[in-house]
């Protein structure tokens, strides 16, 4: 007997009945973000949350039964995924806004007053080409025979909750074990989060067009998702072991740490939605009148303008702010000790492992010093090291002592015990420094 397939094809009749129900909702909650949006009024995240929540809904539905892949759905279905896509981004910013107050940055006036405005214009931009598309949704739909409603929901199933009322800190300050090398760790992590967005090299630009082949050549939803994820661990780490500890309650710069890792993440979130749209709807990668009727309601260069200049610019600075912060807790913890260390075989200081000892004299805050009966050599200056080397072959030491803070020296207690990684292995905690990681 013939396999009978377990997929049924059904017209596009029994679809526009399937379908009806499950739009009601998501173009009453829209009609009302227009509404709300015309007369000026603030969109919460909640009424967001709704917007998104509905706008997922209506999507599930036509991708299980297939709307993309019909001529007569597509357009429907793709300005449904677009209205879905933005919405997450613009939600985003508004909890950034919402939030702001709680993140203690110690901002200036001047740089919060130019952080709220350009946040205010990326929601301006998302909130109009929301409208944009629901207009399309809705022609779109009416064509197909979809039934509009043309009720909306009162103002007050969407009333917002009071953000600027807390409950009295009652939590007890844990202890945790070994918080002081967490907190260390953790920093490290940051400073190479900050690091790697850093050298991406894109700067803020009032030339758009410079932003055109960007994306997805160099930046795109792929390398986005790694920074979100890599800042989101550094997140739940502090949340772990940091936070409501009797450490972060006595050093300020420690609290006032988890808001230059929230502020980031979420204008990460905002840049990785922003992205995935266009990626997606605006680039090159996707052809014909969708994505061209698209382009006309979300501007491209808007867009790339928003990504880049707010999404990407700020999400940067503050890891650099950040990064700074991270810097002055970590010179808090900087414990000075002496070890003996033996000599690289069979050569001493030559070239590779003096850059090694280098290495880690600079990927660690303070000093390293290598001490020769009464002289001091700076571990951070190869030339300085090389010449170290010179005078403990002069004087035919096996050994010599390292000075500086205790994680320097552990590493460097760690790269003598694999006798400075001459053979090229580096054990997993020198991972650092390899030559593709440098």
């Amino acid at each position: 007997m013939e396999a009978k397939s377990l997929i049924q094809i059904i017209s596009e009749d029994e679809f526009l009945q399937i379908v009806q129900e499950p739009s009601q909702l998501f173009f009453k909650v829209s009609a009302l973000f227009c509404e709300k949006t015309e007369s000026g009024k603030e969109i919460s995240r909640k009424f967001y949350s709704s917007l998104i929540q509905e706008t997922e809904y209506l999507e599930s539905v036509l991708d299980e039964h297939g709307a993309r892949e019909n001529k007569t759905w597509s357009f429907f279905s793709e300005y449904v995924a677009c209205i879905r896509n933005l919405t997450i981004a613009a939600f985003y910013i508004k909890h950034i806004l919402d939030r702001y107050p709680y993140y203690n940055l110690g901002e200036s006036e001047e740089n919060l007053r130019a952080f709220n405005e350009a946040a205010n214009k990326a929601l301006d931009f998302l909130n109009t080409s929301i409208q944009g598309l629901r207009a399309e949704v809705v022609k779109t739909g009416q064509l197909n025979g979809l039934k509009i409603p043309e009720d909306l929901f009162s103002m007050n199933e969407f009333s917002d909750i009071e953000s600027n009322k807390r409950l009295p800190r009652t939590i007890l300050e844990d202890e945790v074990k070994e918080e002081q090398e967490r907190i260390l760790d953790l920093c490290q992590k940051y400073r190479k989060v900050a690091k790697m967005i850093n050298e991406i090299g894109f700067e803020k630009s009032d030339k758009l067009e410079t932003f055109r082949h960007v994306i997805p050549s160099k930046l795109n939803e792929k390398v986005v998702r790694m920074f979100k994820e890599l800042v989101h661990s550094v997140q739940s780490e502090y949340d772990t072991y940091v936070k409501n500890t009797r450490m972060e309650q006595s050093q300020t710069d420690l609290k006032n740490l988890r808001g230059y890792i929230s502020m980031p993440l979420h204008l990460l979130e905002v840049v990785l939605w922003l992205c995935h749209f266009y990626e997606r709807h605006e680039d090159d990668i996707r052809h014909g009148e969708c994505k061209q009727k698209i382009s006309r309601i979300v501007n491209k260069e808007a867009l790339l303008g928003q990504i880049f200049n707010f999404g990407f610019h700020y999400s940067k600075y503050y890891l650099q702010e950040g990064d700074k912060l991270v810097k002055e807790i970590l010179k808090g913890f900087v414990e000075i000790v002496r070890a003996e260390v033996p000599i690289p075989q069979p050569l001493g200081f030559h070239a590779r492992p003096s850059t090694y000892i280098s290495l880690i004299a600079r990927h660690h805050e303070g000093e390293l010093h290598m001490l020769i009966d009464e002289q001091k050599f700076n571990a951070k200056s190869v030339m300085s090291l090389l010449q170290a080397g010179g005078l403990l072959a002069d004087k035919g030491y096996k050994k010599v002592i390292l000075e500086g803070s205790r994680q320097a020296i552990n590493d460097a207690k760690l790269l003598a015990q694999n006798n400075y990684c001459e053979e090229g292995e580096f054990p997993r905690q020198l991972s650092y420094l390899r030559p593709d990681q440098t």
